[in-house]
C-alpha cells in the first residue's frame, strides 16, 4: 500500500486533502520519458503549438481564478487578498512566457576578419538545455511554480517538478490545465516523494537543469551533489535591508515597509527585515509602524479581512518567537507584537536596536518581525547592511539623488529600489540572489535563457 502526504490548513490545522506519495520506481518511469523526449527532436512540440498551448492555459487558470486563490489561501496561508494579487500574476507570467518565445534567439558571428576565416558563415541558435526537475517552495504555491514550470514547456524541456509537501495542490491545479490546454502528459509530470528519493530524481545524471526555491541549507546542499554537466538556478532567502535617510518621505514610505516587512506573515524571501533609520527621525518613523502594525488583522486567510495569515506550520511559529525573545535578552526593544496568537499566527512585530549578532539580525526571519536601527551616519548603515552573508533585494529613502545613487552603489544587493520596499517585484523583470541568497537569474526570460543553450553553426564555402 503506498504511503500518503496529507496536507493540513495551516491556520486550524484541519485535514485539506491526502495524496499518493511516488515511489522509485515511479520516478524512474518518469525520468525515462522525459529523457527519451529531451533527446529526440522529432517528438518536440512546435513553437507554435507550445504558445497556443500556454494562451490556453492562461485561460483556463483565468477562468478558474476564484477557486485556485481559495485553494491557495487555503493550503498555503497566504491572505485571500494576497493571493488574489498571486493568481493574477501567475496569468500573467504564463502569457509572458509565451509573448517571450520569440526572445529566444541567437545571433551573427563575423567571419572575414582575417584570412584564416574566410569562406565561412556562422551564427548562433537557442536550444533547449534537458530535461528541467523543479523543486518548489510554499510560500507563493501558485506562482512559483508558473516561474519554475512554464518557462521550461515554452522553450521545449520536459519538466517534472516536485511541489513542497505542504502547499502540492496548487502545483495539480496548474498542471492540470496544462494537460486541458493540449499539453501531452509526459511534458509535465509531478513528484511526491519523500527527500530521499527527491534527492536521487534531482542527482539523477539524466537531469540537465535543476531550478530550486527554498532553504540554503537544502539548495547548496543539493547543488554539490549534482551530476557532472547539470545546470541549476538556486533562490533562497535573504534578510532585506532598508536605508531610511533623515530626508525620506515617512508617510509615503510607512505604508509600503509595512506591507513589505508583514505581507504573507514575513514569508517571503525579499521580506522588508532591517530598517536602518536616521537617528533624527527613528522615533517618529517608529511610533507611527508600531500603530500600523498594531491595526493589522491577524486570522484567517479564507477571510477577506484577513492582513496577516498564519505561518505555515506550528514550528515556524515557535521558531519566530524564540528568535524574538533572544533578542528582547539581548537589550532589544520590543515596541509592538512579540508574541503568539493561538499555536499556528504570530503577532505583527517591531523590534528596536536588535544586537546584530542575535538572529533576528543576522539570519532570514521567514515571520512578521520588522527590526528598526538607529544610525547617524549612513556609510555605517550600509555598512552594517551589508554585514550579512545574504545578498537580495533592499532600498533606499531618500529624496537626494546623489544620496540614492550613492547608497545604491555600496549597498551589496543584487536589485535596490529607491523610495519603495524590498519586496517588489514584476514578474519580467531579473530576480537574483548574490552570496548565499542564490545562483542563477530568476524572472520568466531570464529563466528561459538559462533552460536553453546556444549552439554555433558554422558554414565553410568558396561562394561565401
Amino acid at each position: 500500500m503506498k504511503k500518503k502526504l496529507k496536507v493540513f490548513s495551516p491556520f486550524d490545522g484541519q485535514l485539506i486533502s491526502e495524496l499518493e506519495l511516488n515511489n522509485e520506481e515511479e520516478v524512474e518511469n518518469a525520468l525515462q520519458k522525459a529523457h527519451r523526449l529531451a533527446n529526440n527532436a522529432d517528438e518536440a512540440i512546435p513553437i507554435h503549438e507550445r504558445i497556443r498551448i500556454l494562451e490556453k492555459t492562461a485561460d483556463l487558470v483565468e477562468e478558474r481564478m476564484d477557486e485556485f486563490t481559495r485553494q491557495a489561501a487555503r493550503e498555503g496561508g497566504k491572505p485571500l487578498i494576497d493571493s488574489r494579487v498571486e493568481l493574477n500574476r501567475a496569468v500573467q507570467g504564463i502569457r509572458e512566457s509565451a509573448r517571450s518565445i520569440n526572445q529566444m534567439v541567437g545571433h551573427e558571428i563575423p567571419m572575414g576578419l582575417t584570412p584564416s576565416s574566410t569562406n565561412r558563415m556562422a551564427f548562433t541558435i537557442r536550444e533547449p538545455i534537458g530535461v528541467v526537475v523543479a523543486v518548489s517552495a510554499f510560500n507563493h504555491p501558485f506562482n512559483l511554480i508558473v516561474h519554475q514550470v512554464i518557462p521550461a514547456i515554452a522553450v521545449g524541456c520536459p519538466v517534472i517538478v516536485k511541489p513542497a509537501s505542504t502547499t502540492p495542490l496548487s502545483c495539480f491545479n496548474l498542471v492540470g490545465c496544462l494537460y486541458e490546454a493540449g499539453l501531452p502528459g509526459d511534458w509535465c509530470r509531478i513528484i511526491l516523494s519523500d527527500r530521499a528519493t527527491s534527492e536521487k530524481l534531482v542527482t539523477d545524471s539524466r537531469v540537465s537543469f535543476l531550478t530550486f526555491i527554498g532553504s540554503a541549507r537544502v539548495g547548496w546542499g543539493l547543488r554539490s551533489k549534482l551530476a557532472p554537466g547539470t545546470r541549476c538556478s538556486l533562490e533562497h532567502g535573504g534578510a532585506a535591508p532598508v536605508i531610511l535617510d533623515e530626508d525620506a518621505d515617512i508617510e509615503d514610505a510607512l505604508p509600503l515597509l509595512a506591507k513589505g516587512g508583514f505581507y504573507h506573515a514575513g514569508q517571503v524571501c525579499v521580506s522588508v527585515q532591517r530598517i536602518f533609520v536616521h537617528e533624527k527621525i527613528v522615533d517618529r518613523f517608529s511610533r507611527a509602524l508600531v500603530e500600523l502594525a498594531k491595526k493589522l488583522v491577524v486570522g484567517d486567510p479564507i477571510y477577506e479581512e484577513t492582513e496577516v495569515g498564519p505561518l505555515i506550520t506550528e514550528q515556524e511559529v515557535d521558531r519566530v518567537d524564540e528568535w524574538v525573545q533572544e533578542a528582547k535578552s539581548a537589550g532589544a526593544e520590543i515596541l509592538t507584537g512579540g508574541k503568539k496568537i493561538g499555536s499556528t499566527c504570530y503577532t505583527p512585530t517591531v523590534i528596536l536596536n536588535p544586537p546584530d549578532h542575535t538572529k533576528v539580525s543576522s539570519e532570514e526571519i521567514f515571520g512578521p518581525v520588522i527590526n528598526v536601527y538607529s544610525f547617524k551616519d549612513r556609510q555605517e548603515a550600509i555598512e552594517r547592511a551589508n554585514q550579512v552573508p545574504f545578498s537580495f533585494q533592499s532600498a533606499v529613502f531618500t529624496k537626494n539623488i546623489d544620496a540614492a545613487l550613492d547608497t545604491a552603489k555600496r549597498l551589496n544587493a543584487s536589485a535596490v529600489m529607491v523610495n519603495d520596499h524590498t519586496a517588489f517585484r514584476v514578474d519580467w523583470m531579473p530576480f537574483a540572489g548574490r552570496k548565499a541568497s542564490g545562483l542563477g537569474v530568476g524572472g520568466i526570460v531570464d529563466t528561459m535563457l538559462e533552460m536553453t543553450e546556444e549552439k554555433m553553426i558554422v558554414f565553410r564555402s568558396k561562394l561565401i
